[in-house]
């Protein structure tokens, strides 16, 4: 801003309280923690009474305290005198309504619930670091900010509307000695397809099955079922017999990373069967298969010439020629997806699937289940060259950050809790956070 225009200080506006409808009339500075005692504003007093409409007498005050946005780095509490009246007509008692402060019984006021709300979702603050900045307990802050994440963004009835294309994908959200706990991530990608903005978590359902995916689409309305176009997912059948089952107009995309994956797993499988066979152990440093483990999986066009030249020598010794031809047919794939040209990059994945559909030798095991799989997903694994921008890559980001999340929180034990805190951290919520703070 480089002329701005200024107008009269008021510390009702820095202390964000007009917007609160309340007025500054006194204040206690210590050195951990402020205090500002607040009026509401004149012309917001709520004299009249509701039942029978007569002007109400006045009868003292009581105080309510609020947390409140910390102000110059320390808590600030909020002492809101709050009037009470007397109707002289039917003796009925009440309080001014203070819903616009605070929601009742709540312990902060509106202001520190978004503050805290914008240090969850856009500063990646925990819980504890935003409690100790309010100066309250971490269950009071919790609390309420599950309670607004709720209100704002899962009861929103919208939040299922222009969906076209989903992304779907498991995701463990709690390690357990007894075994890790899963979930099924639903994502909504048609802002990637689109490409008016990032993808954005739509749900998390407790385990990870056909009948876990095909009930979270049964429940949708037919409105939203009718809308999906594509869906997204990887190598597992149960997500997409659940698909065809209950979207049956909807096309299912195989991701190019699981794709990829299955064929890179092929030549690892390949690799440790040949290392078994030909030396009797699980690689060790000075093997020859296990020293280039880590460039089989690298693009071709990735490698440096000491790499090509390590690699040929390996490859070259005829007890590696299996290691050799899965090597071959996992470059094949991966130059497909990186051809440039999607038609061109569509036909080389064909042909590579009809080569393992039929005629590979029985000695090439890893090959021969890879080309089964490939077989049977074929129209699944080719559709993503029709469909430019649907991809289960946005799904596998949103899974790093629920990661993240799951850190940075110390791990979760009640699910509807960590259920909130994603779809606070990925379910698109900061544009409606940012016009909340505006």
């Amino acid at each position: 801003m480089d002329k701005p225009s200024f107008t009269t200080p008021g510390l009702d506006a820095f202390c964000l309280l007009d917007t609160l409808n309340l007025t500054v009339t006194g204040q206690a500075v210590d050195v951990d923690h402020a205090v500002l005692e607040c009026r509401t504003s004149t012309e917001f007093q709520d004299s009249w009474c509701h039942e029978c409409g007569a002007e109400g007498i006045p009868r003292g005050t009581a105080v309510r305290r609020l947390v409140h946005v910390p102000l110059g780095w320390r808590p600030t509490i909020l002492h809101v005198r709050v009037r009470r009246y007397r109707c002289p007509d039917c003796a009925r008692v009440w309080r001014e309504d203070l819903t616009q402060v605070g929601a009742p019984r709540a312990k902060l006021s509106r202001s520190a619930v978004l503050w805290a709300l914008k240090c969850l979702v856009i500063d990646r603050m925990s819980i504890s670091r935003i409690a100790a900045g309010l100066g309250a307990a971490w269950h009071t802050v919790n609390t309420a900010i599950l309670a607004t994440g709720q209100q704002l963004l899962v009861d929103d009835p919208s939040r299922f509307d222009g969906v076209r294309v989903l992304g779907v994908d498991e995701h463990v959200w709690r390690h357990t000695p007894f075994g890790s706990k899963y979930v099924t991530v639903i994502i909504d990608l048609t802002p990637i397809r689109d490409k008016t903005g990032p993808s954005r978590l739509l749900d998390i359902v407790e385990g990870r099955s056909k009948k876990v995916f095909k009930t979270w689409l049964a429940a949708q309305s037919q409105a939203f079922r009718a809308g999906v176009e594509e869906i997204a997912m990887d190598g597992f059948a149960g997500y997409k017999s659940a698909a065809t089952e209950e979207l049956p107009d909807a096309t299912p995309v195989m991701d190019p990373f699981h794709v990829v994956a299955l064929a890179g797993s092929a030549v690892e499988r390949c690799r440790q069967r040949i290392q078994q066979e030909t030396l009797g152990h699980r690689g060790r440093s000075g093997d020859p298969l296990y020293g280039i483990r880590r460039v089989l999986l690298t693009g071709a066009n990735l490698l440096t010439k000491k790499q090509t030249s390590r690699l040929e020598a390996v490859l070259a010794a005829e007890e590696h020629t299996q290691v050799d031809v899965t090597w071959w047919v996992y470059q094949r794939i991966v130059a497909a997806y990186r051809d440039p040209d999607r038609t061109r990059g569509r036909d080389r994945l064909k042909s590579v699937i009809a080569s393992l559909s039929a005629g590979v030798p029985t000695a090439l095991k890893e090959l021969t289940t890879l080309g089964r799989t490939l077989k049977r997903r074929a129209a699944d694994v080719l559709a993503y060259f029709d469909r430019p921008g649907t991809s289960n890559g946005p799904t596998e980001a949103i899974n790093g950050r629920l990661e993240h999340l799951r850190g940075t929180a110390l791990g979760f034990r009640n699910l509807g809790h960590y259920l909130l805190r994603a779809l606070l951290d990925t379910g698109g919520f900061r544009p409606l956070l940012h016009s909340h703070l505006r």
